[in-house]
C-alpha cells in the first residue's frame, strides 16, 4: 500500500462525500422534503455527520482496495472503471435500495432516482479511481 493507494483513498473519500452531497443534498432533496417521516430533519442530521464522514471514508479506503486487488494493467481504465462501477452498483447499491424500498414506505419514483442517480456517481468514481492506479502493479 504505497503513496498512490493512500491518494487514491483520499480522492474516493472526498469524491463519494463530494457525490453523496450532490445527489442526496440537492438532487433528491425536494423528493426528500416530501417525507418528513422518513428521515432525519436536516439539524438533526448534522449531529450525526461524523457518522457520515466515517462511512465515506471507509468508501474511499473500499473501492481502492478492492479495486487494486482486481484490475488488470494491460487493460484500459476507463473500461474497467465503468466495470468496476457497474459490479459495485449491481452488487451493492441496487440491491440495498431495493431492499430499502421493501422495509420502509419509499415513493417507487424517489427509489428510481437514487439508484439511477448514484449508479452514475459510482460509474465516475470507478472511472476515477481506475485513472489513478492504472499502469503496473506495485509490490
Amino acid at each position: 500500500m504505497g503513496a498512490r493507494f493512500w491518494i487514491s483513498v483520499v480522492v474516493m473519500f472526498v469524491l463519494a462525500l463530494l457525490m453523496g452531497f450532490v445527489v442526496h443534498g440537492m438532487l433528491l432533496h425536494s423528493d426528500y422534503a416530501a417525507l418528513p417521516n422518513l428521515l432525519r430533519t436536516e439539524t438533526d442530521a448534522q449531529g450525526y455527520f461524523g457518522w457520515m464522514i466515517l462511512a465515506h471514508a471507509l468508501m474511499g479506503f473500499g473501492y481502492t482496495w478492492i479495486y487494486v486487488k482486481g484490475r488488470d494493467p494491460a487493460k484500459p481504465p476507463v473500461s474497467q472503471g465503468l466495470r468496476f462501477g457497474a459490479a459495485l452498483a449491481v452488487a451493492f447499491l441496487i440491491p440495498n435500495y431495493l431492499i430499502y424500498y421493501a422495509v420502509q414506505p419509499w415513493p417507487v419514483a424517489v427509489v428510481v432516482k437514487q439508484i439511477a442517480f448514484d449508479t452514475i456517481g459510482l460509474l465516475i468514481l470507478g472511472v476515477v479511481v481506475a485513472l489513478i492506479n492504472q499502469g503496473p502493479a506495485k509490490a
